[in-house]
């Protein structure tokens, strides 16, 4: 069992590092007023030992497990209320779930409502995973004669069109140049 000291240290570590490659102990000593760089060696065979930090080729970090949103495994009815045990599962990230960390997903902010119907709202982070090509009924962003927009693609036999969800908005035949940027992998909404 690690002590509130050991705890306060840590999650200053984690809250001023985060997911990167922490820096050497005399940096760390340095930076939080250690005497000794022993003092953050110490520290740190205690955080191994407990799974709190990594060591990868002598470079550590804290473990990519401490990270993201805590997941419940009971579900919480959005019918009638009921009993919710409070059983955790496991530690979800988005950025596991989304692959954020990947060269090819990208992050875009949704701009209008043509595609409320969808659920997905002005304000709304739209997570995109890059890639020129898509199937009929996949949401995605593509550029369409001279702009880009997110869009359901649709194709049936040799024609090919972007879809609203909003009755109020219509279809978008492409004029010159259709261009799939990529397909639409989940949205992330703030209340």
């Amino acid at each position: 069992m690690i002590t509130e000291k050991q705890k306060q240290f840590f999650e200053k570590l984690k809250s001023k590092y985060g997911k990167e490659v922490l820096p050497s102990f005399e940096a760390i000593a340095q930076e939080f007023g250690f005497k000794h760089k022993n003092s953050v060696w110490q520290y740190f065979n205690k955080f191994k030992d407990y799974g709190l930090i990594e060591e990868i080729n002598g470079r550590f970090s804290i473990s990519k497990a401490l990270f993201g949103a805590i997941e419940f495994s009971s579900s919480v009815k959005a019918g009638f209320a009921d009993v919710a045990e409070d059983a955790i599962e496991k530690r979800v990230s988005l950025d596991d779930a989304f692959e954020i960390d990947s060269p090819s997903t990208f992050i875009f902010t949704v701009s209008g409502d043509s595609m409320i119907d969808l659920g997905i709202f002005e304000g709304d982070k739209v997570v995109v995973k890059k890639c020129s090509e898509a199937k009929s009924g996949d949401v995605v962003i593509a550029y369409i004669d001279g702009g880009f927009t997110l869009k359901t693609y649709r194709k049936k036999e040799n024609k090919v069109w972007l879809e609203p969800a909003n009755k109020n908005y219509p279809n978008l035949y492409p004029k010159e140049k259709l261009a799939i940027f990529g397909i639409a992998q989940g949205i992330v909404r703030k209340l």
